[in-house]
């Protein structure tokens, strides 16, 4: 039943209780959803390696980031139990992956889910294309607020749309890093010599998927689409083949018109690094809790559209410090299921004793290559997250905590399997947290000198 409930709250979760559940979202439906939810999953902590990952002190710690935020940073003790109850949803996906999707089809079953989602968004868009979109000054005397696609101008001040979802992703940047981080996991149905199979559940998905993205024009969801490329490429080809290959494809799209007639460049993106300066100025000023969750507008007038300056302005370095807890050991260890030389021939596996009269249970060995091939898959859909995320203001979205929750249970799968060495220890990880916590701040320091001194 967990298994199931857990496909029914990221379906809300993506396309709003009112698309699932019609007028009973009136009701909440969403919320009761996820209490029923909380107890069906309780029996399945017994079995669960969830105590053992650091990520699951590290969400404990975001959501405790939230509340302080908000009670020290905007002294509102009411609003800080608010911040609280919009954070714990989207975290509570990490727990439901380890704790409901531990098999490689269950996986499976996850990634057709968000494919599933992406195709609905990218269908009812089609739907209104056909019908026709609007001109400027028809969308600007009606209210498009349930439309897919949102208008604006271009930097040539013409009118063009780009496609958005609902609720969650109803931001077409936030669409679009949905769509590059599901892109790679497609590949997770590719089976060798099946042309018929490979094009049907692979190809043809990643080709209505690419056009979704182009229906986006997100800029940022170009550069990700790059870097996966680059980093995809870069163990068949080569560095430097991977990175001719990424530059053909630049300018490819920008003969496309992938933008909609938006300049990628240092000039055309002022007004961001703007932002991320009066981000850092933020952190400068409230450096330990931050503004507050989701405050940083009230301060500057916009969001950051940087995950790492919105996530230390608004929780500051301590819950900064708490989302790198996250973030580190998840790519680490999707980074070392996907290495080769980390992961081992898997030992026999004894037959399970039977008890009670009933047949022995079988466990079945792991196929070596596809544990480390999934590895990989992951790890370009981190980073995919994690470059749209360059420019995005979303440090806490549900998609992060699905692919931290995958990532753990492939882990698993390879740990107890014996094909790769442990976790890192515990302390070790709170240290390498701390570095990567400040070498962030750092960075994203370094980036602005750069930028303003190219001025």
């Amino acid at each position: 039943m967990g298994f199931v409930l857990s496909i029914l709250y990221f379906l809300t979760y993506y396309l709003t209780p009112t698309t699932i559940f019609g007028s009973l979202a009136n009701y909440r439906v969403e919320l009761i959803l996820a209490l029923v939810l909380f107890v069906v999953s309780i029996p399945s902590l017994g079995g669960s390696s969830l105590g053992k990952t650091v990520q699951s002190l590290a969400l404990v710690g975001l959501a405790a980031a939230t509340f302080m935020s908000v009670l020290v940073g905007a002294h509102w003790p009411g609003g800080g139990w608010t911040a609280f109850l919009l954070f714990i949803p989207n975290a509570f996906a990490y727990y439901l992956v380890c704790l409901h999707f531990k098999s490689r089809m269950k996986l499976q079953v996850l990634v057709l889910l968000v494919l599933f989602v992406c195709l609905f968004v990218i269908g009812q868009g089609a739907a209104e294309l056909h019908k026709g979109l609007p001109t400027s000054k028809q969308a600007h005397a009606m209210n498009m607020e349930n439309f897919y696609f949102i208008g604006m101008n271009n930097d040539k001040d013409q009118w063009f749309y780009r496609l958005r979802g609902m609720g969650e992703i109803n931001d077409p940047n936030d669409f679009a890093q949905l769509i590059v981080s599901v892109l790679p996991l497609l590949f997770i149905f590719w089976r060798r010599k099946k042309f018929v199979r490979n094009f049907l559940f692979v190809l043809v998905p990643v080709g209505i998927l690419l056009w979704g993205d182009f229906l986006t024009h997100s800029r940022g969801s170009i550069l990700a689409l790059l870097a996966v490329v680059i980093v995809a490429f870069r163990r068949r080809i080569g560095t430097v083949p991977a990175l001719i290959l990424a530059g053909a494809l630049f300018f490819g799209a920008s003969a496309l018109h992938f933008t909609g007639g938006r300049e990628i460049s240092a000039s055309a993106g002022e007004d961001r690094t703007a932002l991320w300066g009066d981000g850092l100025q933020l952190l400068k000023a409230h450096p330990i809790f931050g503004v507050g969750f989701g405050n940083m507008p009230d301060y500057v007038g916009k969001t950051a559209h940087n995950t790492i300056v919105v996530c230390a302005a608004e929780l500051g370095l301590f819950g900064l410090y708490f989302w790198s807890l996250f973030l580190f050991p998840s790519v680490r260890d999707a980074l070392a299921v996907a290495s080769a030389n980390k992961a081992v021939e898997a030992k026999p596996i004894k037959v399970e004793t039977a008890h009670y009269g009933y047949a022995p249970k079988k466990i079945d060995v792991p196929d070596r290559e596809e544990i480390n091939r999934i590895g990989r898959l992951l790890v370009l859909s981190f980073t995919g997250f994690l470059v749209a995320g360059w420019f995005l203001s979303r440090a806490y979205v549900m998609t992060l905590f699905i692919l931290g929750g995958m990532t753990e249970v492939l882990f698993d799968m390879a740990l107890k399997r014996g094909m790769i060495s442990p976790r890192i220890p515990f302390l070790r990880v709170l240290r390498y947290s701390g570095v990567m916590t400040v070498g962030l701040v750092v960075l994203m320091y370094i980036v602005l000198r750069i930028v303003n001194l190219t001025h």
